[in-house]
């Protein structure tokens, strides 16, 4: 069991003003070029990962800023949409954010779970979208790579696995802490989430050796913010 005074809440500030719901493109704008681009997302990871029969898959990116959480939050929902039972788990707890994304409170999570102190079906949240569900981080840890890398995690991922057609995580940018590459190592596939303009080459090379070198396997990249759509979500290619 955890042991809970090594967990407390930090103090974030946030730092983006928007209404973080409004970036559910594929709810508010579902006829638009980034909603139909989500969806060739979701037809390419059908296809690549056909012969498992549920499905983990790791969104992360270079850095910071870059679309990882957006990406999957509306990954999850055309895959919700095409009648797939869907587990969103924030495992940013750098700076967790699906919680606000979806307008779900964040009063228990992951960190509850894994302490036994609450059960994965108390822990996670109904979203506004049929057969999505979401599971906030809870309370933040002071040793996320820990926990992350915990034999606790592995079961609940497996529990999860059993549960759910799939299950997308969000973590925190390669570039910047471990915790990528810890969940690297236990799921079926990673997507990799670059901004055109502001992801450098540097960055990007740096990130994809550090995740291959664990033995991850990189399913695609998704490339954001691009003049090809004016949403500013544009294209998924194969790695």
């Amino acid at each position: 069991m955890l042991d809970r005074s090594r967990l407390m809440r930090r103090a974030k500030t946030e730092s983006m003003s928007e209404d973080l719901s409004g970036w559910l493109v594929t709810i508010t704008e579902p006829r638009s070029g980034a909603s139909e681009a989500y969806r060739m997302l979701r037809t390419n990871l059908l296809y690549v990962l056909s012969d498992a029969p549920s499905k983990v898959v790791l969104l992360t990116s270079p850095g910071p800023m870059e679309g990882k959480s957006t990406t999957c939050a509306n990954l999850g929902v055309v895959l919700a949409q095409a009648e797939m039972s869907v587990l969103l788990v924030d495992c940013d707890f750098q700076r967790p954010v699906l919680h606000r994304v979806f307008g779900v409170p964040n009063l228990r999570g992951i960190t509850d779970v894994l302490a036994e102190e609450h059960s994965l079906r108390e822990a996670r949240q109904e979203s506004p979208v049929p057969n999505l569900k979401v599971l906030p981080t809870g309370l933040l840890p002071l040793n996320p790579a820990e926990l992350l890398g915990s034999a606790r995690f592995a079961e609940l991922l497996a529990q999860v696995r059993q549960e759910f057609d799939y299950v997308l995580l969000d973590a925190p940018p390669a570039s910047l802490f471990s915790d990528a590459f810890i969940l690297a190592r236990q799921v079926d596939g990673l997507l990799l989430v670059v901004d055109a303009k502001a992801t450098s080459q540097r960055d990007l090379r740096r990130a994809m050796h550090g995740l291959r070198n664990v033995g991850s396997k990189i399913l695609g990249t998704v490339l954001n913010n691009t003049d090809a759509s004016e949403t500013g979500y544009s294209s998924y290619t194969y790695g």
